[in-house]
């Protein structure tokens, strides 16, 4: 099989993250007989510097063209003072738009052998964790009506937190049809006690439930959740949650499994084609250094092979590679705590090594 990949590697570190998932790819496809088209496209900060917008509209068209999108990163703080419609972020929310990508899976997993990296207590860390956080992507506070405008106060500005029953039902099916592939169980993560739009996030979700009495569903407001995980990640299995305590509380997840640089995430919509990407950032501070971690995109583009592609063994062997290298002992930067390291581009040697 052939499939068609427009890479968007964006900006700081991202081209070299990228690079490194494609190289891992192109190994895997001669090992099993497949083959991987790319296209590169602007988007993001470079896009900003090249033609003035984040997204021109030749790069969304080759996402929307594609089999699947794996993205690097985009961002900096050569941005931060452009106005919202023209931050380098604006690409990927009108990507997730354009592609109907309105659900975000972020696994969180505590490997045994990097549990000195994580910040939670021996005790905790022992018992380990593995959970997927489930965030809507297109709806709520990201996507609602925003401005400013002249009060008593000066100048005030506004977001707002909207949801439709239809947007909260599909996040809720998708977090429930993924719970019976793991432990069977959900927590839907709200703020029903003040907000009027989590309390028909409540209700949805518990109408969802009654198609699927085989998963349990439980209910946790967003405050106590994000002390739960610190606490006893180990609860959790899938949690579904809104745009903005999704983005939130996966933040906190992945720093508990000891680096934000080794997750992945994919956004899907109704069909199989998705976006992929880590879930860190450009990180500018160390691009063109050869110090980035390239397992979280590399575990994305498994993450893509296996959900888009349906090549559930060369995931398996992607992510077994992962986990080859790490018992190794080898480490980047960002793993190291402190002690000797590789490159990035030596992580990927090895990977394709043990490949």
């Amino acid at each position: 099989m052939k499939y068609n990949i427009t890479l968007v590697p964006g900006d700081g570190i991202g081209p070299e993250i990228v690079d490194a998932a494609c190289q891992v790819m192109d190994k895997v496809g001669e090992q099993s007989g497949h083959s991987f088209h790319y296209t590169s496209v602007l988007a993001g900060g470079c896009a900003l510097d090249k033609y003035g917008i984040p997204l021109p509209e030749d790069s969304l068209k080759a996402c929307l063209d594609s089999d699947s999108v794996l993205l690097g990163a985009v961002g900096g703080p050569k941005w931060e003072t452009l106005p919202g419609h023209l931050r380098p972020e604006r690409a990927l929310l009108n990507i997730r738009k354009e592609m109907g990508l309105f659900a975000n899976l972020r696994p969180a997993k505590l490997m045994s052998v990097l549990r000195e990296a994580s910040p939670l207590r021996e005790d905790t860390a022992k018992k380990g964790f593995d959970l997927l956080i489930v965030r809507e992507l297109t709806g709520g506070m990201y996507f609602g009506k925003s401005g400013r405008y002249q009060s008593e106060g000066g100048e005030t500005a506004f977001d707002t937190e909207a949801y439709s029953v239809h947007e909260i039902t599909r996040i809720a099916k998708v977090a429930f049809e993924t719970a019976r592939t793991r432990r069977s169980q959900v927590t839907s993560i709200d703020k029903a006690n003040v907000l009027e739009s989590s309390r028909l996030w409540r209700e949805t979700v518990h109408k969802v439930a009654e198609d699927y009495p085989d998963v349990t569903l439980k209910d946790m407001l967003v405050d106590n959740a994000a002390m739960q995980l610190v606490q006893n990640p180990a609860q959790f299995d899938v949690i579904v949650t809104s745009n903005i305590f999704g983005d939130i509380l996966s933040d906190e997840a992945s720093q508990l499994t000891g680096s934000i640089g080794l997750l992945p995430s994919a956004s899907l919509g109704e069909t199989k084609r998705g976006m992929y990407e880590p879930i860190h950032g450009s990180a500018p501070d160390i691009s063109g250094q050869d110090l980035a971690n390239p397992i979280a995109t590399v575990l994305s583009a498994a993450m893509m092979l296996r959900l888009s592609f349906g090549l559930s063994e060369e995931a398996d062997r992607i992510e077994n590679a992962v986990d080859k290298v790490l018992q190794q002992g080898l480490r980047t930067r960002d793993i190291a705590w402190g002690g000797p390291y590789i490159k990035g581009s030596e992580m990927t040697k090895a990977l394709l090594s043990a490949l």
